[in-house]
């Protein structure tokens, strides 16, 4: 009968002690006998938060601060979330991955060493809390710090012996310099943007010249240099240094350098760089084919957005001063601006470039510099495919591979629009 046995069950359990099974016994005897080496790789599974609650005893305590966290991004993006990893600073010393957005209203990270004084004015009434303590994540392998509100200089922001990963966006006032970066002698990605108090020239990145992987520093309008310097680095992968001042000549990249570069993109104060202005139309061809050559010797490579364009102090210039502007012609019919910007085609493997308007709508013909793709080649399909939406786009200017001269143009939008 079903009462029976579970009164018998019951018995049993009351004999073994108040409840618990021998099994039970057993499970907690096997635990207990674990040592904190043990328990660190166990808890080396769960996320930080889950690691702080299993903290039940001594034992449990001294084996998360042995515990290697995983890369799993802790933010603390509140002042509860700075609490927790002031406490995790002791107690999870291993956290590997952090990232330190802004706190709440009222509150702020306490001003370093030469502090932006009107921003200090601003916020002196703000309740502040340390920031230098993150220097306690000796293993620290990823670091961001995202409109994070900090104001002047933080040497313990620099000084992570295992870095590989530094993200700092938006974050306005912090003062630092490249050659900061001495102190993260591992750092493989170094991701910079709108950092307005960041200073430097990139000749200072060469003590990363053999760990450095990706280097972006985007809209940070005080780094100088010649992109040139990293030319030799073994391991870049990818550089932009877009809306710096970094300065250069593209024409000077050789067949050995950049050797494993896969995404390229360069600031106009570089000659050839997006943005290029030429003085002449003819000038063009010759910049582009230097890209192409250094593309050939590194298929993978990735030209980022570039273009060319023609300078408005060119001889052959003949637009409007305001691009987007359209002309009016004859009995006032509006006619777009001509096709005085240049710029990089792709149809399957097949690279060219070709003129068009400003906002890319009224293309030129296409000079291709690859031969077409062989009919039974794999990427034929594509190519043809891509090649078709190429030329579906030409319409104003069929037959014309580079920018009508002002007589051609002001013929053809006569002729367009009936005069």
């Amino acid at each position: 009968m079903p009462r029976p046995q579970k009164k018998q069950k019951l018995e049993d359990g009351q004999q073994n002690g108040g409840g618990m099974t021998t099994d039970d016994d057993d499970n907690s005897s096997s635990f207990d006998r674990l040592g904190t080496d043990a328990l660190a790789n166990i808890f080396g599974f769960l996320l930080p938060e889950d690691i702080m609650l299993a903290r039940l005893n001594k034992k449990m305590r001294e084996a998360a601060k042995k515990t290697i966290v995983p890369l799993t991004d802790f933010v603390v993006d509140s002042v509860r979330k700075y609490n927790a990893l002031v406490a995790m600073s002791t107690a999870l010393p291993n956290l590997q991955q952090i990232s330190v957005h802004g706190l709440d209203g009222g509150h702020k990270y306490s001003d370093g060493e030469d502090p932006n004084e009107g921003r200090a004015a601003k916020t002196a009434n703000f309740i502040t809390h340390d920031i230098n303590f993150i220097s306690r994540f000796r293993r620290l392998r990823s670091l961001e710090l995202y409109f994070t509100p900090l104001n002047g200089r933080y040497a313990a922001l620099f000084d992570f012996p295992l870095l590989h990963k530094l993200s700092i966006k938006y974050t306005h006032c912090l003062k630092w310099n490249l050659e900061m970066l001495e102190g993260l002698p591992l750092l493989k990605e170094l991701f910079c943007a709108s950092n307005e108090s960041l200073t430097g020239n990139i000749d200072s990145l060469r003590v990363l010249k053999d760990t450095l992987e990706k280097v972006t520093f985007r809209d940070c309008p005080h780094i100088e240099g010649n992109f040139m310097d990293l030319a030799d680095f073994p391991r870049l992968k990818e550089l932009n240094l877009r809306e710096t001042y970094v300065t250069g000549d593209i024409r000077d990249v050789g067949e050995r350098d950049f050797p494993t570069l896969e995404l390229l993109a360069l600031p106009s104060s570089v000659y050839g760089g997006p943005g290029h202005e030429f003085q002449r139309i003819s000038d063009a061809p010759g910049i582009i084919r230097t890209l192409y050559s250094i593309k050939r010797q590194r298929p993978n490579l990735l030209f980022k957005y570039w273009y060319g364009k023609l300078s408005k102090d060119s001889p052959d210039w003949y637009g409007l001063d305001d691009e987007f502007d359209e002309y009016y012609v004859g009995d006032g019919a509006a006619f777009p601006s001509p096709p005085l910007h240049v710029c990089l085609v792709a149809a399957g493997s097949r690279v060219g470039y070709r003129w068009e308007t400003i906002d890319g709508d009224h293309p030129c013909e296409v000079n291709w510099l690859d031969p077409e793709p062989h009919r039974e080649s794999s990427d034929y399909e594509k190519y043809i495919r891509e090649l078709r939406v190429i030329e579906e786009r030409v319409y104003l200017y069929q037959g014309f591979h580079e920018p009508p001269s002002e007589e051609e143009f002001n013929r053809l939008a006569s002729e367009i629009n009936g005069d």
